[in-house]
């Protein structure tokens, strides 16, 4: 019987160590990443997360718990990826960039305005960084990704809003479409949860170290009421335990079972050691 129950345990534990080594995968979109339809085709300083038009750019994007209620009521989310859509217009050449993407969980659901000015966030340490390379020359007239994918994943606290920065350099400042082909990239439709900067000569992140920020105007080469883009977010989080009721069974008096677990009726007893309602008993 021991040796039986020592099986029992061995066999648990391995489901369970098998349960902690398996993750669930999964993907929110925010607005119709699949299928697009709304390409942004204002002004290169209102889209975000980047244009291919000016060297430097910022962008920060506020998606909050509702937009992303996929992963809002799941335990352990981790995000590994996430990938936003553009349109190539015709580019002649290939746009290389150096990008850094920060993440942070937020209660904030808009951006701060200070004396009618609308602020960014502040941002600390970049939880990814790259040097990219668009092949825009060899791909005209294609939809085209721009996908950052962690080494580490960040975790995302359930119920919490995610804010995303992301920062574009050109290596060279004239490295840059012309204006009629810059690239735009599809929209959500979600307006005013993002802001943007734009300038062919500072970076966003130099900006930020600056006395003018965290203030966002038109003449600082900012647009303030910027539409969320089209994006993908794909994630991982923790397995469900797969048990969602325990049903409790009593026996009723006459049920009883000997030590291999065979059930017996209280009439139809052989000699032997039994269990009845918790207790061993001995039939003679």
């Amino acid at each position: 019987m021991k040796k039986f129950y020592m099986i029992l345990a061995a066999v648990a534990a391995m489901t369970m160590s098998a349960q902690a080594q398996t993750v669930n995968l999964g993907a929110v979109e925010v607005g119709d990443f699949d299928n697009p339809t709304e390409i942004y085709n204002g002004s290169y300083f209102d889209m975000a997360p980047t244009n291919f038009y000016l060297a430097h750019t910022g962008a920060q994007m506020l998606y909050t718990a509702d937009e992303l209620a996929e992963m809002k009521d799941r335990d352990g989310v981790k995000i590994n990826k996430l990938t936003f859509k553009f349109n190539n217009a015709g580019t002649w050449e290939d746009i290389v960039r150096d990008v850094k993407l920060y993440l942070q969980e937020t209660d904030a659901t808009e951006f701060a305005v200070v004396d009618g000015v609308k602020q960014f966030f502040e941002f600390g340490e970049p939880v990814m960084e790259t040097e990219v390379t668009y092949e825009l020359l060899y791909t005209m007239g294609d939809d085209e990704e721009l996908a950052l994918e962690l080494t580490e994943p960040f975790a995302l606290t359930s119920g919490k809003n995610l804010l995303v920065t992301v920062v574009c350099d050109a290596q060279e400042d004239d490295n840059c479409t012309m204006g009629s082909d810059y690239a735009p990239f599809y929209t959500s439709g979600i307006r005013g949860k993002a802001m943007v900067y734009t300038d062919n000569t500072v970076s966003f992140v130099d900006y930020a170290l600056g006395e003018d920020f965290p203030d966002a105007t038109a003449s600082l080469g900012c647009g303030t009421n910027v539409e969320l883009p089209v994006t993908k977010i794909e994630y991982s989080y923790s397995p469900s335990t797969g048990i969602e009721e325990v049903e409790v069974v009593k026996t009723g008096d006459d049920v009883y079972y000997n030590l291999m677990g065979h059930k017996f009726s209280a009439g139809n007893l052989p000699a032997g050691i039994y269990i009845h309602n918790g207790q061993k008993v001995l039939i003679k």
